[in-house]
């Protein structure tokens, strides 16, 4: 077994692996965002490559364990709603308002119900 897939077979591997790709893509799509909204010219083209290459980045390590993938994505959704709030609020000073807290409660929900549920 080779050490990725030891990695992701221990629960904290996976956990780890899948905020890693959550932290990617969040971070690659506020590249996006910035290039889209907060800048011009040259530097609009620099920060949509730079969001198009940690995009690729994230593909890759969310992809490459052998993991059900229905039920990966139903796990990493939660990551990934996480990670974009931490961007939100450190890159763009963006607080979450109480649908976010609701809606996000939700969604973590959903993820414990996913990961934990035995059939």
């Amino acid at each position: 077994m080779n050490l990725l897939n030891r990695l992701v077979a221990n629960p904290l591997g996976a956990f780890a692996t899948l905020t890693l790709a959550a932290y990617l893509e969040a971070h690659g799509d506020s590249f996006f965002q910035v290039g889209f909204y907060r800048s011009t010219g040259w530097s609009r083209v620099l920060w949509v490559v730079a969001g198009t290459a940690v995009l690729a980045l994230y593909g890759t390590v969310v992809n490459v364990p052998r993991w059900d993938f229905g039920k990966l994505l139903g796990v990493y959704v939660v990551m990934f709603f996480l990670m974009a709030q931490l961007q939100a609020r450190v890159r763009f000073g963006q607080s979450p308002t109480a649908p976010i807290y609701v809606g996000g409660g939700l969604i973590v929900a959903g993820g414990l119900v996913i990961a934990f549920w035995r059939v």
